[in-house]
């Protein structure tokens, strides 16, 4: 198997996406999927490489990355160095990232014998769900889509009321990080951003609106995003698969860091799932 590790893609917001590549060079075009991370998430999170090699092991041009403004850095991308970064981030600079992974592969040299850039799928795990329905709502060349418990509005995320005033007069509010004890900052931007381009950001409208197969996978003991919000991406596009994986959480059984030799046995239905899905076998 080829892995490309740490490679250094070009944004379009004066800081770099970090990718890594997956694939069985074959000389032969392959189906291309492009992963992409959740919130407070990182391309080399928890199990993501397991991940990363069972899709390429069946036949996949598996990519994943960090978004440019996820707090990560080129030298250190596991974790978050650069909170300034991840302060900046927005729901906009997210597409855009994805769109300049889209158009990296679409037009690599050196992928042009082994990724097939007219059967691009898409798959996102929590926040990054939505910003792949948005992506493959409005690209032609996105032919599949897959959600892992992924979220289905960004409107009711900000915080609420009083703290939402306190947001607006401080400019910033912060999350703590559980795992890393990190105060992690939101600048205020985050929401003018995401009010300005309220209409582009309309994760309803964007799964309403789809064309191509949807998968929408989520776990019945998530209790970061509601299973209720599967069941609406399933009622706004009756056409979409929907699988629940019993005695699942938000990131399928599985943590950082996973030092295990295999991923849990819920990612490993979702891997097998999808792979059927991606394949047209259902």
């Amino acid at each position: 198997m080829k892995r490309i590790k740490n490679t250094i893609v070009k944004g379009k917001h004066n800081k770099p996406l970090v990718a890594d590549v997956f694939f069985k060079k074959t000389e032969k075009p392959k189906k291309v999927l492009i992963f992409c991370h959740g919130y407070k998430g990182f391309k080399d999170w928890g199990a993501w490489n397991l991940m990363a090699e069972a899709f390429s092991n069946a036949g996949f041009f598996f990519i994943k990355f960090n978004f440019s403004h996820n707090g990560g850095t080129v030298e250190q991308p596991i974790d978050f160095p650069d909170l300034e970064a991840f302060g900046d981030n927005n729901y906009t600079k997210e597409g855009d990232d994805l769109q300049s992974i889209i158009d990296w592969v679409s037009v690599h040299p050196d992928f042009k014998n082994e990724a097939d850039s007219t059967d691009i799928s898409l798959i996102g795990h929590s926040r990054g769900g939505g910003t792949v329905l948005l992506k493959a709502a409005e690209d032609p060349r996105i032919k599949k889509v897959v959600s892992l418990a992924g979220v289905s509005n960004y409107e009711g995320r900000f915080p609420k009321k009083e703290d939402f005033k306190k947001w607006a007069e401080k400019g910033v509010f912060y999350v703590k990080n559980g795992r890393t004890k990190q105060e992690m900052p939101h600048f205020y931007q985050f929401y003018e951003d995401f009010d300005k381009n309220k209409k582009r950001l309309n994760i309803q409208k964007a799964t309403r609106n789809l064309s191509i197969p949807q998968l929408i996978i989520h776990g019945d003991r998530d209790t970061s995003v509601s299973i209720k919000e599967a069941e609406s991406l399933h009622l706004w596009n009756p056409k979409s698969i929907f699988k629940v994986i019993e005695k699942a959480d938000h990131v399928f059984n599985v943590s950082h860091p996973w030092e295990h030799e295999e991923m849990s046995r819920e990612l490993q239905e979702v891997l097998k799932i999808t792979v059927r899905f991606l394949n047209r076998e259902f």
